[in-house]
């Protein structure tokens, strides 16, 4: 499945949001989702993950209560609602499909990315 993320953007600490990634196939809804972030000189690391019907939801402990995942399988879109951001959230964003838990091993397509920059 191909993936198209965008959304991105700089925002002051403190601001939201809102990211976006598009999938190719009409199949979308076959597949959980997730999205990690890398920032520069990092590993990329799990942000939140979706299962295929969007009822079960999971968060890396450094966004949970101020990130939120969601789905919409009419539309092949995946989102991630921002708020609270903070300067140390800034990293290139990716959706990735085909998995559910925390490795990026899990998961098989990846989105081109989406750079969030996050200003103190």
């Amino acid at each position: 499945v191909q993936l198209q993320a965008s959304g991105g953007g700089l925002v002051q600490a403190g601001g939201s949001l809102r990211l976006s990634c598009a999938a190719s196939r009409r199949t979308f809804s076959s597949y959980a989702m997730g999205w990690f972030r890398q920032a520069p000189g990092k590993e990329r690391e799990f942000v939140a993950s979706i299962n295929r019907s969007g009822r079960g939801t999971y968060y890396a402990d450094s966004v949970k209560g101020r990130f939120t995942i969601s789905r919409d399988n009419d539309k092949n879109t995946v989102y991630l609602q921002m708020n609270s951001l903070k300067p140390e959230d800034t990293a290139v964003y990716y959706c990735a499909a085909g998995g559910l838990g925390y490795s990026h091993y899990e998961y098989s397509d990846w989105g081109q990315g989406t750079l969030v920059t996050v200003s103190s």
